[in-house]
């Protein structure tokens, strides 16, 4: 078989796929791998591992907590330098801190075996939020760009962009993230 990926000149500058996703716990990881082929086909591999984090837990939280299946939306605008994920379900409820303005994150306690999901996207994306779309659905969303000022990035010990954040908290979640989700 012959694959043709057309001339640059034919690429949309703005681009957006959309993932319908069962309610089955395979989905999170078919959200994960078809999220890395968008992010790398558009040249954006340096958010991929961020990416991936961040949508795993926004993926994760909408089988954990509806009944129904789940949405999936990738979006590029035109620059081709930003990308926002966004996840929509069944379920009524808008989690926090997605359900108020950006403040101090709410407190979790150590021996609490979940909760730290949303505040992970709220900490390492540039720009989150959720509201609600009717008829009982609400969307969450986070946003990224690529960073081309190499002055303003700062890399964790793979060489992966963590941005506003210590090379340390980035490795630390990664490695957590790839510990709870290796497969």
């Amino acid at each position: 078989m012959v694959t043709v990926a057309p001339p640059r000149s034919e690429v949309s500058p703005s681009w957006a796929y959309a993932l319908h996703l069962p309610r089955d716990a395979r989905a999170v990881r078919i959200a994960r791998v078809t999220l890395r082929a968008v992010l790398a086909g558009h040249g954006m591999g340096q958010l991929i591992d961020n990416a991936e984090l961040l949508t795993s837990e926004l993926v994760t939280n909408a089988y954990r907590h509806s009944d129904g299946p789940a949405f999936l939306r990738l979006r590029g605008p035109e620059n081709g330098r930003r990308v926002r994920v966004s996840v929509w379900d069944s379920n009524p409820y808008i989690p926090p801190p997605f359900d108020r303005r950006p403040g101090l994150p709410r407190h979790v306690p150590p021996e609490a075996h979940g909760g730290r999901g949303l505040l992970l996207v709220r900490h390492y994306a540039e720009a989150w939020g959720g509201y609600p779309l009717g008829d009982g659905l609400f969307r969450v969303w986070w946003e990224a760009a690529v960073v081309r000022d190499r002055a303003a990035r700062h890399r964790d010990g793979s060489g992966h962009l963590v941005r506003g954040r210590s090379a340390g908290d980035a490795a630390g979640a990664a490695l957590s993230w790839r510990k709870r989700h290796a497969a």
